[in-house]
């Protein structure tokens, strides 16, 4: 059985911190650019229909295969089988499948940068060799999912190679990339519902000039021409700024606090303190129609 990435880890320390929520946009989009993943939202997914419920539900289960442990596996199982239907051929007549090992390691490249630019930008900063170990250990982190492990590079130099390749080459500007970075009609987060519709109104406009800031902040430059977006020294620089600034105030807040609630209960098991994994309040579920079928995760809660 592979083994689980353990308190030990890098990933552990950077994967599961509420950070990860300011690179939730450029996860998306990176990922949607992939032509297969792309076509795959576009013609399966209902996530731009429940934008805060799903992404706020399916961190429960990807957290889960960082922080689960001894159930690391299953947990890695069951979101692989979440993929199993999501299949067909896009509008230029290319064939697809979310399993298709290319197109799932592609998925979980996205999340292994994540972390190396959560750590870079929003937590003080990572060297050379801590990349080299947070490589190694997203290798361990994707053997759980028993997929082939052809299309992973042999290392942290060839996976900037890859990255490269993926960025300059394959990836493309789509539907399903755009949907994901149009914020112009986000919905009121379900964990606000005290606050007024005017008062969200007025504040979405200001979440979703940050994100998209945030967002293109952390492109390659290859994305961002291919996106059309500009970038400026100005830009980087408060960019760097707006980084330190949320490092800063982060260290105020209590270690536990810091984290997830599924990573959270990562950390107190590995200090002994009993408790299954933590599954998703119901505020997040799916629409009582699509409870119960094999592509949600749907806990009974």
């Amino acid at each position: 059985m592979p083994e689980p990435l353990g308190p030990d880890s890098l990933t552990w320390k950077y994967f599961g911190d509420w950070r990860g929520l300011l690179i939730g946009l450029w996860a998306g989009s990176m990922q949607n650019m992939h032509p297969g993943l792309g076509a795959g939202v576009e013609q399966h997914s209902r996530f731009f229909a429940e934008r805060w419920e799903r992404l706020f539900r399916s961190l429960y289960p990807i957290g889960g295969v960082v922080y689960d442990g001894p159930r690391a596996h299953e947990t890695a199982l069951r979101v692989r089988g979440y993929h199993d239907r999501i299949k067909g051929v896009d509008a230029q007549g290319r064939r697809y499948h979310a399993l298709d090992p290319e197109t799932y390691y592609w998925a979980h490249s996205t999340f292994f940068m994540s972390v190396i630019l959560i750590a870079e930008h929003f937590m003080g900063g990572v060297t050379e060799a801590q990349k080299r170990q947070l490589f190694d250990e997203h290798v361990q982190w994707y053997r759980l999912y028993d997929m082939s492990l052809r299309p992973v590079p042999g290392s942290w130099a060839e996976f900037q190679v890859y990255w490269r390749h993926m960025c300059a080459d394959v990836l493309e500007d789509n539907k399903a990339t755009r949907d994901v970075l149009d914020l112009g009609e986000l919905a009121k987060p379900p964990f606000m519902p005290w606050l007024p519709d005017f008062a969200w109104n007025r504040a979405r406009v200001l979440v979703a000039r940050g994100f998209g800031w945030l967002t293109v902040g952390m492109y390659e430059p290859v994305i961002r021409e291919r996106l059309g977006y500009g970038w400026t020294a100005r830009d980087a620089r408060w960019h760097r700024l707006a980084g330190r600034a949320i490092n800063l105030v982060c260290k105020l807040v209590p270690h536990d606090r810091r984290y997830h609630p599924r990573a959270r209960a990562g950390w107190r098991r590995e200090r002994g303190m009993p408790g299954a994994p933590v599954e998703t309040p119901a505020r997040n579920l799916p629409p009582l129609a699509e409870r119960g079928k094999p592509h949600h995760y749907s806990p009974q809660v």
